[in-house]
Protein backbone atom coordinates (compact mmCIF):
# COMPACT_ATOMS: atom_id res chain seq x y z
CA UNK A 1 0.00 0.00 0.00
CA UNK A 2 1.24 3.46 -0.90
CA UNK A 3 1.25 6.15 1.77
CA UNK A 4 -0.81 8.37 -0.56
CA UNK A 5 -3.75 5.98 -0.09
CA UNK A 6 -3.94 6.81 3.63
CA UNK A 7 -4.31 10.10 5.53
CA UNK A 8 -0.73 9.56 6.63
CA UNK A 9 -0.13 13.15 7.74
CA UNK A 10 -3.15 13.07 10.05
CA UNK A 11 -1.96 9.71 11.40
CA UNK A 12 1.48 11.19 12.08
CA UNK A 13 -0.21 14.01 14.00
CA UNK A 14 -2.49 11.63 15.91
CA UNK A 15 0.11 9.07 17.04
CA UNK A 16 2.15 11.38 19.34
CA UNK A 17 -1.03 13.12 20.52
CA UNK A 18 -2.55 9.81 21.63
CA UNK A 19 0.80 8.86 23.18
CA UNK A 20 0.88 12.16 25.08
CA UNK A 21 -2.56 11.53 26.58
CA UNK A 22 -1.50 8.00 27.58
CA UNK A 23 1.70 9.29 29.22
CA UNK A 24 -0.30 11.62 31.48
CA UNK A 25 -1.98 8.64 33.14
CA UNK A 26 0.94 6.19 33.10
CA UNK A 27 3.58 5.39 35.70
CA UNK A 28 7.08 6.69 35.11
CA UNK A 29 8.59 3.62 33.43
CA UNK A 30 5.50 3.00 31.32
CA UNK A 31 5.45 6.66 30.25
CA UNK A 32 9.00 6.30 28.95
CA UNK A 33 8.07 3.16 27.00
CA UNK A 34 4.93 4.77 25.53
CA UNK A 35 6.85 7.86 24.45
CA UNK A 36 9.66 5.85 22.84
CA UNK A 37 7.18 3.54 21.08
CA UNK A 38 5.12 6.46 19.72
CA UNK A 39 8.17 8.34 18.43
CA UNK A 40 9.70 5.25 16.83
CA UNK A 41 6.37 4.44 15.15
CA UNK A 42 6.20 7.98 13.81
CA UNK A 43 9.78 7.63 12.54
CA UNK A 44 8.74 4.53 10.60
CA UNK A 45 5.77 6.45 9.17
CA UNK A 46 8.17 9.23 8.20
CA UNK A 47 10.43 6.78 6.36
CA UNK A 48 7.37 5.42 4.55
CA UNK A 49 6.33 8.98 3.70
CA UNK A 50 9.78 9.72 2.24
CA UNK A 51 9.81 6.47 0.27
CA UNK A 52 6.36 7.25 -1.16
CA UNK A 53 7.14 10.86 -2.06
CA UNK A 54 7.58 11.46 -5.80
CA UNK A 55 10.09 14.27 -6.51
CA UNK A 56 8.86 14.37 -10.12
CA UNK A 57 5.18 14.44 -9.15
CA UNK A 58 2.81 17.20 -8.14
CA UNK A 59 4.13 20.02 -5.99
CA UNK A 60 1.74 19.22 -3.12
CA UNK A 61 1.40 15.57 -2.22
CA UNK A 62 -0.49 13.58 0.47
CA UNK A 63 -3.08 16.37 0.53
CA UNK A 64 -5.92 16.04 3.06
CA UNK A 65 -8.69 18.57 3.56
CA UNK A 66 -11.86 18.97 5.59
CA UNK A 67 -13.99 22.07 6.13
CA UNK A 68 -13.99 23.52 9.64
CA UNK A 69 -15.59 26.97 9.71
CA UNK A 70 -15.63 30.00 7.41
CA UNK A 71 -12.57 30.19 5.17
CA UNK A 72 -10.57 28.09 7.64
CA UNK A 73 -10.18 24.35 7.17
CA UNK A 74 -8.18 21.29 8.18
CA UNK A 75 -5.86 21.06 5.22
CA UNK A 76 -2.57 19.20 5.20
CA UNK A 77 -0.05 18.51 2.44
CA UNK A 78 3.69 18.55 1.85
CA UNK A 79 6.25 19.42 -0.76
CA UNK A 80 9.89 18.34 -0.70
CA UNK A 81 10.91 21.11 1.69
CA UNK A 82 8.23 20.15 4.21
CA UNK A 83 9.14 16.48 3.79
CA UNK A 84 12.76 16.96 4.86
CA UNK A 85 11.85 19.11 7.86
CA UNK A 86 9.25 16.56 8.99
CA UNK A 87 11.87 13.85 8.64
CA UNK A 88 14.27 15.91 10.77
CA UNK A 89 11.57 16.20 13.44
CA UNK A 90 10.65 12.51 13.61
CA UNK A 91 14.33 11.51 13.43
CA UNK A 92 15.39 13.61 16.42
CA UNK A 93 12.39 12.92 18.66
CA UNK A 94 13.19 9.27 19.64
CA UNK A 95 16.76 10.42 20.35
CA UNK A 96 15.36 13.09 22.71
CA UNK A 97 13.28 10.47 24.53
CA UNK A 98 16.35 8.23 24.83
CA UNK A 99 18.46 11.12 26.13
CA UNK A 100 15.88 11.73 28.87
CA UNK A 101 15.59 8.08 29.91
CA UNK A 102 17.66 8.41 33.07
CA UNK A 103 18.14 12.17 33.36
CA UNK A 104 14.47 12.96 34.11
CA UNK A 105 13.10 11.40 37.29
CA UNK A 106 10.34 13.84 38.34
CA UNK A 107 6.94 14.19 36.64
CA UNK A 108 8.10 11.80 33.95
CA UNK A 109 4.62 11.37 32.45
CA UNK A 110 4.14 15.11 31.97
CA UNK A 111 7.67 15.45 30.57
CA UNK A 112 7.12 12.75 27.96
CA UNK A 113 3.68 14.13 27.13
CA UNK A 114 5.21 17.56 26.53
CA UNK A 115 7.68 16.14 24.01
CA UNK A 116 5.01 14.13 22.21
CA UNK A 117 2.75 17.18 22.02
CA UNK A 118 5.66 19.15 20.60
CA UNK A 119 6.18 16.50 17.92
CA UNK A 120 2.55 16.82 16.87
CA UNK A 121 2.84 20.60 16.62
CA UNK A 122 6.16 20.53 14.72
CA UNK A 123 4.77 18.17 12.10
CA UNK A 124 1.65 20.32 11.94
CA UNK A 125 3.68 23.46 11.21
CA UNK A 126 5.46 21.85 8.27
CA UNK A 127 2.36 20.09 6.89
CA UNK A 128 -0.28 22.83 7.36
CA UNK A 129 -1.78 24.20 4.15
CA UNK A 130 -4.21 26.54 5.86
CA UNK A 131 -2.93 29.90 7.08
CA UNK A 132 -4.69 29.85 10.45
CA UNK A 133 -3.91 26.18 11.03
CA UNK A 134 -0.25 27.04 10.49
CA UNK A 135 -0.49 29.91 12.96
CA UNK A 136 -2.13 27.76 15.64
CA UNK A 137 0.51 25.02 15.29
CA UNK A 138 3.31 27.60 15.11
CA UNK A 139 2.28 29.35 18.32
CA UNK A 140 1.12 26.30 20.27
CA UNK A 141 4.65 24.91 20.04
CA UNK A 142 5.61 27.53 22.64
CA UNK A 143 3.59 25.78 25.34
CA UNK A 144 5.39 22.41 25.64
CA UNK A 145 8.84 24.03 25.33
CA UNK A 146 7.84 26.60 27.97
CA UNK A 147 6.91 23.73 30.30
CA UNK A 148 10.07 21.76 29.55
CA UNK A 149 12.33 24.71 30.35
CA UNK A 150 10.24 26.01 33.26
CA UNK A 151 9.76 22.70 35.10
CA UNK A 152 12.82 20.58 34.29
CA UNK A 153 15.37 23.32 33.58
CA UNK A 154 18.25 24.72 35.63
CA UNK A 155 18.26 27.12 38.56
CA UNK A 156 17.27 30.16 36.43
CA UNK A 157 14.65 28.22 34.50
CA UNK A 158 11.75 30.55 35.35
CA UNK A 159 13.54 33.60 33.95
CA UNK A 160 14.64 31.71 30.81
CA UNK A 161 11.18 30.22 30.15
CA UNK A 162 9.41 33.58 30.53
CA UNK A 163 11.95 35.29 28.27
CA UNK A 164 11.57 32.54 25.63
CA UNK A 165 7.78 32.73 25.77
CA UNK A 166 7.47 36.51 25.67
CA UNK A 167 10.02 37.07 22.90
CA UNK A 168 8.46 34.51 20.57
CA UNK A 169 4.84 35.35 21.39
CA UNK A 170 5.07 39.12 21.03
CA UNK A 171 6.68 38.87 17.61
CA UNK A 172 3.84 36.68 16.37
CA UNK A 173 1.04 39.11 17.27
CA UNK A 174 1.91 41.22 14.21
CA UNK A 175 1.97 38.09 12.05
CA UNK A 176 -1.57 37.19 13.16
CA UNK A 177 -2.89 40.63 12.19
CA UNK A 178 -1.18 40.33 8.80
CA UNK A 179 -2.69 36.89 8.23
CA UNK A 180 -6.21 38.12 8.99
CA UNK A 181 -5.79 40.95 6.46
CA UNK A 182 -4.42 38.52 3.86
CA UNK A 183 -7.40 36.19 4.28
CA UNK A 184 -9.79 39.10 3.87
CA UNK A 185 -7.96 40.54 0.87
CA UNK A 186 -7.46 37.22 -0.99
CA UNK A 187 -10.70 35.61 0.15
CA UNK A 188 -8.97 32.39 1.19
CA UNK A 189 -6.69 30.96 3.87
CA UNK A 190 -5.35 28.28 1.52
CA UNK A 191 -1.55 28.56 1.48
CA UNK A 192 -0.97 27.10 -2.05
CA UNK A 193 -3.47 29.62 -3.41
CA UNK A 194 -1.88 32.49 -1.50
CA UNK A 195 1.54 31.53 -2.88
CA UNK A 196 0.31 32.58 -6.32
CA UNK A 197 -1.68 35.60 -5.19
CA UNK A 198 -0.15 38.97 -6.02
CA UNK A 199 -0.61 41.25 -3.04
CA UNK A 200 -0.41 45.00 -3.77
CA UNK A 201 3.22 46.20 -3.63
CA UNK A 202 2.33 48.94 -1.13
CA UNK A 203 0.81 46.32 1.20
CA UNK A 204 3.68 43.87 0.80
CA UNK A 205 6.03 46.07 2.83
CA UNK A 206 3.77 46.08 5.90
CA UNK A 207 2.96 42.37 5.55
CA UNK A 208 6.63 41.46 5.16
CA UNK A 209 7.59 43.40 8.28
CA UNK A 210 4.77 41.75 10.25
CA UNK A 211 5.98 38.26 9.31
CA UNK A 212 9.60 39.31 9.84
CA UNK A 213 8.81 40.27 13.45
CA UNK A 214 7.89 36.66 14.14
CA UNK A 215 10.37 34.73 12.02
CA UNK A 216 13.38 36.87 13.00
CA UNK A 217 12.79 36.04 16.67
CA UNK A 218 12.27 32.37 15.91
CA UNK A 219 15.49 31.98 13.88
CA UNK A 220 16.78 33.88 15.95
CA UNK A 221 18.40 36.84 14.19
CA UNK A 222 20.57 39.47 15.82
CA UNK A 223 19.65 41.49 17.91
CA UNK A 224 16.55 39.52 19.03
CA UNK A 225 18.65 36.43 19.72
CA UNK A 226 19.29 36.98 23.42
CA UNK A 227 16.57 34.57 24.56
CA UNK A 228 18.34 31.62 22.91
CA UNK A 229 21.50 31.27 25.07
CA UNK A 230 19.42 31.57 28.25
CA UNK A 231 16.91 28.99 27.01
CA UNK A 232 19.64 26.54 26.00
CA UNK A 233 21.60 26.86 29.23
CA UNK A 234 18.54 26.29 31.41
CA UNK A 235 16.80 23.63 29.28
CA UNK A 236 17.42 19.92 29.91
CA UNK A 237 19.59 18.20 27.30
CA UNK A 238 16.69 16.89 25.22
CA UNK A 239 15.03 20.31 25.31
CA UNK A 240 18.17 21.90 23.86
CA UNK A 241 18.34 19.21 21.18
CA UNK A 242 14.82 19.80 19.91
CA UNK A 243 15.03 23.58 20.33
CA UNK A 244 18.18 23.86 18.21
CA UNK A 245 17.33 20.90 15.98
CA UNK A 246 13.81 21.81 14.86
CA UNK A 247 12.18 24.82 16.54
CA UNK A 248 14.72 27.32 15.17
CA UNK A 249 14.05 25.96 11.67
CA UNK A 250 10.46 27.18 11.85
CA UNK A 251 11.73 30.72 11.30
CA UNK A 252 13.67 29.73 8.19
CA UNK A 253 10.69 27.70 6.95
CA UNK A 254 8.46 30.74 7.45
CA UNK A 255 10.74 32.96 5.36
CA UNK A 256 10.78 30.29 2.66
CA UNK A 257 7.06 29.54 2.68
CA UNK A 258 5.62 33.03 3.22
CA UNK A 259 7.96 36.03 3.07
CA UNK A 260 9.74 35.21 -0.19
CA UNK A 261 7.01 33.80 -2.47
CA UNK A 262 4.11 35.86 -1.12
CA UNK A 263 5.96 39.20 -0.86
CA UNK A 264 8.76 39.05 -3.46
CA UNK A 265 9.00 42.81 -4.04
CA UNK A 266 9.17 43.53 -0.32
CA UNK A 267 11.77 40.77 0.12
CA UNK A 268 13.96 42.45 -2.48
CA UNK A 269 13.34 45.83 -0.85
CA UNK A 270 14.58 44.57 2.53
CA UNK A 271 17.46 42.42 1.35
CA UNK A 272 19.86 45.02 2.79
CA UNK A 273 18.28 44.51 6.22
CA UNK A 274 18.58 40.73 6.07
CA UNK A 275 22.17 40.80 4.84
CA UNK A 276 23.15 43.53 7.31
CA UNK A 277 21.74 41.75 10.37
CA UNK A 278 23.17 38.43 9.18
CA UNK A 279 26.67 39.86 8.74
CA UNK A 280 26.61 41.34 12.22
CA UNK A 281 25.30 38.06 13.66
CA UNK A 282 28.01 35.96 12.01
CA UNK A 283 30.87 38.06 13.37
CA UNK A 284 29.45 39.21 16.69
CA UNK A 285 28.04 35.90 17.95
CA UNK A 286 31.16 34.03 16.80
CA UNK A 287 33.36 36.38 18.82
CA UNK A 288 31.05 36.03 21.83
CA UNK A 289 31.19 32.22 21.49
CA UNK A 290 34.99 32.31 21.69
CA UNK A 291 35.01 33.68 25.24
CA UNK A 292 32.37 31.41 26.75
CA UNK A 293 33.17 29.17 29.72
CA UNK A 294 29.87 27.28 29.51
CA UNK A 295 29.77 24.65 26.74
CA UNK A 296 26.04 25.00 26.17
CA UNK A 297 26.23 28.76 25.86
CA UNK A 298 29.09 28.45 23.36
CA UNK A 299 27.07 26.08 21.16
CA UNK A 300 24.01 28.34 21.51
CA UNK A 301 25.90 31.36 20.18
CA UNK A 302 27.29 29.21 17.37
CA UNK A 303 23.69 28.40 16.42
CA UNK A 304 22.94 32.10 15.90
CA UNK A 305 25.98 32.38 13.61
CA UNK A 306 24.98 29.31 11.57
CA UNK A 307 21.38 30.46 11.21
CA UNK A 308 22.69 33.80 9.91
CA UNK A 309 24.19 31.89 6.97
CA UNK A 310 20.71 30.40 6.44
CA UNK A 311 19.13 33.85 6.15
CA UNK A 312 21.83 34.98 3.74
CA UNK A 313 21.20 31.93 1.55
CA UNK A 314 17.41 32.28 1.63
CA UNK A 315 17.51 35.85 0.34
CA UNK A 316 19.91 35.25 -2.54
CA UNK A 317 16.93 34.90 -4.92
CA UNK A 318 18.68 32.03 -6.73
CA UNK A 319 18.46 28.24 -6.72
CA UNK A 320 21.93 27.60 -5.37
CA UNK A 321 21.63 29.88 -2.35
CA UNK A 322 18.14 28.72 -1.32
CA UNK A 323 19.04 25.03 -1.69
CA UNK A 324 22.16 25.66 0.39
CA UNK A 325 20.13 27.41 3.10
CA UNK A 326 17.80 24.41 3.38
CA UNK A 327 20.74 22.02 3.63
CA UNK A 328 22.33 24.23 6.31
CA UNK A 329 19.06 24.06 8.26
CA UNK A 330 19.03 20.27 8.07
CA UNK A 331 22.73 19.99 8.87
CA UNK A 332 22.51 22.41 11.77
CA UNK A 333 19.55 20.48 13.15
CA UNK A 334 21.60 17.30 13.22
CA UNK A 335 24.97 18.72 14.28
CA UNK A 336 23.80 21.16 16.96
CA UNK A 337 21.50 18.50 18.38
CA UNK A 338 24.43 16.08 18.52
CA UNK A 339 26.70 18.66 20.16
CA UNK A 340 24.12 19.30 22.87
CA UNK A 341 23.88 15.54 23.38
CA UNK A 342 27.66 15.40 23.76
CA UNK A 343 27.46 18.11 26.41
CA UNK A 344 24.67 16.20 28.14
CA UNK A 345 26.72 12.99 28.25
CA UNK A 346 29.50 14.54 30.34
CA UNK A 347 27.10 16.76 32.29
CA UNK A 348 25.27 13.65 33.52
CA UNK A 349 28.59 12.36 34.87
CA UNK A 350 30.11 15.50 36.38
CA UNK A 351 27.08 17.85 36.67
CA UNK A 352 28.92 20.87 35.32
CA UNK A 353 29.21 22.51 31.91
CA UNK A 354 32.31 24.55 32.73
CA UNK A 355 34.95 23.84 30.09
CA UNK A 356 37.77 24.27 32.60
CA UNK A 357 36.56 21.28 34.62
CA UNK A 358 37.37 18.90 31.78
CA UNK A 359 40.45 18.04 29.75
CA UNK A 360 42.12 14.94 28.35
CA UNK A 361 38.83 13.06 27.90
CA UNK A 362 40.24 11.28 24.84
CA UNK A 363 42.27 9.17 27.31
CA UNK A 364 39.43 7.74 29.39
CA UNK A 365 36.56 8.36 26.94
CA UNK A 366 37.93 7.55 23.46
CA UNK A 367 34.51 6.69 21.93
CA UNK A 368 33.08 9.94 23.21
CA UNK A 369 36.07 11.91 21.89
CA UNK A 370 35.61 10.33 18.44
CA UNK A 371 31.94 11.30 18.15
CA UNK A 372 32.61 14.75 19.58
CA UNK A 373 35.36 15.24 17.00
CA UNK A 374 33.07 14.24 14.11
CA UNK A 375 30.36 16.69 15.15
CA UNK A 376 32.93 19.41 15.78
CA UNK A 377 34.30 18.96 12.26
CA UNK A 378 30.78 19.01 10.82
CA UNK A 379 30.05 22.26 12.67
CA UNK A 380 33.25 23.73 11.24
CA UNK A 381 32.20 22.66 7.73
CA UNK A 382 34.79 19.99 6.95
CA UNK A 383 34.35 18.55 3.41
CA UNK A 384 32.70 15.15 3.63
CA UNK A 385 30.31 16.27 6.36
CA UNK A 386 26.88 17.85 6.12
CA UNK A 387 28.14 21.26 7.22
CA UNK A 388 30.31 21.75 4.14
CA UNK A 389 27.61 21.12 1.54
CA UNK A 390 25.09 23.66 2.81
CA UNK A 391 27.58 26.42 3.58
CA UNK A 392 29.30 26.06 0.21
CA UNK A 393 26.03 26.28 -1.73
CA UNK A 394 24.70 29.17 0.39
CA UNK A 395 27.84 31.27 0.02
CA UNK A 396 28.21 30.44 -3.68
CA UNK A 397 24.64 31.66 -4.21
CA UNK A 398 25.23 34.73 -2.06
CA UNK A 399 28.32 35.68 -4.08
CA UNK A 400 26.11 36.33 -7.10
CA UNK A 401 24.14 38.90 -5.11
CA UNK A 402 26.61 40.58 -2.77
CA UNK A 403 30.34 40.02 -2.64
CA UNK A 404 30.60 41.97 0.62
CA UNK A 405 27.92 39.94 2.38
CA UNK A 406 29.61 36.77 1.18
CA UNK A 407 33.01 37.94 2.39
CA UNK A 408 31.72 38.76 5.88
CA UNK A 409 29.64 35.58 6.11
CA UNK A 410 32.65 33.51 5.11
CA UNK A 411 34.60 34.88 8.07
CA UNK A 412 32.05 33.04 10.20
CA UNK A 413 33.50 29.75 8.96
CA UNK A 414 36.98 30.85 10.03
CA UNK A 415 35.76 32.09 13.40
CA UNK A 416 33.65 28.95 13.79
CA UNK A 417 36.73 26.81 13.31
CA UNK A 418 38.43 28.93 15.97
CA UNK A 419 35.91 28.51 18.77
CA UNK A 420 34.92 24.91 17.99
CA UNK A 421 38.49 23.61 17.73
CA UNK A 422 39.42 25.59 20.83
CA UNK A 423 36.51 23.95 22.67
CA UNK A 424 37.48 20.48 21.49
CA UNK A 425 41.12 20.93 22.45
CA UNK A 426 40.24 22.02 25.97
CA UNK A 427 37.77 19.17 26.49
CA UNK A 428 39.36 16.20 24.73
CA UNK A 429 43.10 16.92 24.79
CA UNK A 430 45.66 18.24 27.27
CA UNK A 431 46.52 16.97 30.70
CA UNK A 432 43.92 15.44 32.99
CA UNK A 433 44.17 17.91 35.85
CA UNK A 434 40.81 17.01 37.40
CA UNK A 435 40.61 13.55 38.93
CA UNK A 436 36.79 13.44 38.74
CA UNK A 437 36.86 14.08 34.98
CA UNK A 438 39.63 11.51 34.51
CA UNK A 439 37.49 8.90 36.27
CA UNK A 440 34.43 9.30 34.03
CA UNK A 441 33.42 6.15 32.12
CA UNK A 442 33.13 6.10 28.34
CA UNK A 443 29.85 5.97 26.41
CA UNK A 444 27.47 3.20 27.37
CA UNK A 445 25.29 1.33 24.88
CA UNK A 446 22.33 3.73 25.27
CA UNK A 447 24.50 6.74 24.54
CA UNK A 448 26.09 5.00 21.56
CA UNK A 449 22.64 4.36 20.12
CA UNK A 450 21.78 8.05 20.54
CA UNK A 451 24.88 9.43 18.79
CA UNK A 452 25.53 6.80 16.09
CA UNK A 453 22.39 7.51 13.97
CA UNK A 454 23.15 11.24 13.90
CA UNK A 455 26.77 10.56 12.95
CA UNK A 456 25.59 8.33 10.09
CA UNK A 457 23.16 11.02 8.86
CA UNK A 458 25.85 13.73 9.02
CA UNK A 459 28.23 11.62 6.90
CA UNK A 460 25.45 10.56 4.51
CA UNK A 461 24.50 14.17 3.85
CA UNK A 462 28.14 15.13 3.38
CA UNK A 463 29.08 12.27 1.05
CA UNK A 464 25.86 12.02 -0.99
CA UNK A 465 23.90 15.29 -0.67
CA UNK A 466 21.84 14.48 -3.75
CA UNK A 467 19.57 12.37 -1.51
CA UNK A 468 18.49 15.60 0.17
CA UNK A 469 18.73 17.95 -2.81
CA UNK A 470 16.59 15.83 -5.14
CA UNK A 471 13.30 16.18 -3.18
CA UNK A 472 13.62 19.98 -2.91
CA UNK A 473 15.07 20.91 -6.31
CA UNK A 474 11.80 21.44 -8.17
CA UNK A 475 10.15 23.14 -5.20
CA UNK A 476 13.03 25.58 -4.87
CA UNK A 477 12.87 26.16 -8.63
CA UNK A 478 9.18 27.00 -8.26
CA UNK A 479 10.00 29.57 -5.56
CA UNK A 480 12.78 31.07 -7.70
CA UNK A 481 10.40 31.18 -10.66
CA UNK A 482 8.01 33.17 -8.50
CA UNK A 483 10.50 35.65 -7.02
CA UNK A 484 13.04 36.17 -9.80
CA UNK A 485 11.07 39.12 -11.20
CA UNK A 486 12.10 41.03 -8.08
CA UNK A 487 15.64 39.66 -7.83
CA UNK A 488 18.15 42.47 -7.15
CA UNK A 489 21.11 43.01 -9.44
CA UNK A 490 24.27 41.48 -8.05
CA UNK A 491 27.64 43.22 -7.70
CA UNK A 492 29.83 40.21 -8.47
CA UNK A 493 30.31 41.29 -12.13
CA UNK A 494 30.01 37.68 -13.30
CA UNK A 495 29.23 37.33 -16.97
CA UNK A 496 25.88 35.72 -17.74
CA UNK A 497 27.39 33.00 -19.91
CA UNK A 498 30.34 32.07 -17.71
CA UNK A 499 30.38 28.49 -16.53
CA UNK A 500 30.17 29.75 -12.94
CA UNK A 501 26.79 31.32 -13.61
CA UNK A 502 25.37 28.92 -16.19
CA UNK A 503 21.98 27.68 -15.07
CA UNK A 504 20.57 24.23 -14.42
CA UNK A 505 17.43 23.64 -16.37
CA UNK A 506 14.96 22.45 -13.77
CA UNK A 507 11.42 21.36 -14.56
CA UNK A 508 9.26 23.25 -12.09
CA UNK A 509 5.78 22.24 -11.09
CA UNK A 510 3.94 23.49 -14.13
CA UNK A 511 6.69 25.52 -15.86
CA UNK A 512 10.23 25.40 -17.13
CA UNK A 513 12.75 27.21 -14.96
CA UNK A 514 16.31 28.04 -15.85
CA UNK A 515 18.71 26.95 -13.17
CA UNK A 516 22.32 25.50 -13.02
CA UNK A 517 23.31 22.95 -15.47
CA UNK A 518 27.05 22.83 -15.64
CA UNK A 519 29.07 19.98 -16.90
CA UNK A 520 32.48 18.95 -15.75
CA UNK A 521 34.19 19.78 -12.46
CA UNK A 522 32.26 23.01 -11.93
CA UNK A 523 28.99 21.13 -11.56
CA UNK A 524 30.24 18.52 -9.15
CA UNK A 525 29.33 20.51 -6.04
CA UNK A 526 25.68 20.52 -7.05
Amino acid sequence: MNAAELPILSIMLAVPMIGALACLFARDEMARIIALTATLFNLLLGVWLWASYDPAGAQWQFVESAALFGPIGWKLGIDGISLLLIMLSVFLMPICIGASWRAVTERVGLYMASFLLMETLMIGVFAAQDLMLFYIMFEAGLIPMYLIIGIWGGKDRIYASYKFFLYTLLGSVFMLLAMLWMIQQAGTADIPTLLNHDFPPEAQTILWLAFFASFAVKMPMWPVHTWLPDAHVQAPTAGSVILAGVLLKMGGYGFLRFSLPMFPEASAQFIWLIFGLSMVAVVYTSLVAMVQDDMKKLIAYSSVAHMAIVTVGLFTFNQQGIEGAIIVMLSHGLVSGALFLCVGVIYDRLHTREISRYGGLSINMPKYALFFMLFTMASVGLPGTSGFVGEFLSLAGAYKVSTWATLIATTGIILGAGYMLYLYRRVAFGEQVNADAAAMPDLDNRELWLLAPIAAAVLWMGVYPESFLAPIRRDVATIVDRIERAAPAGDSKLKEHDKTTAKYRVQTHGSEHENAKVSGPEGAAH
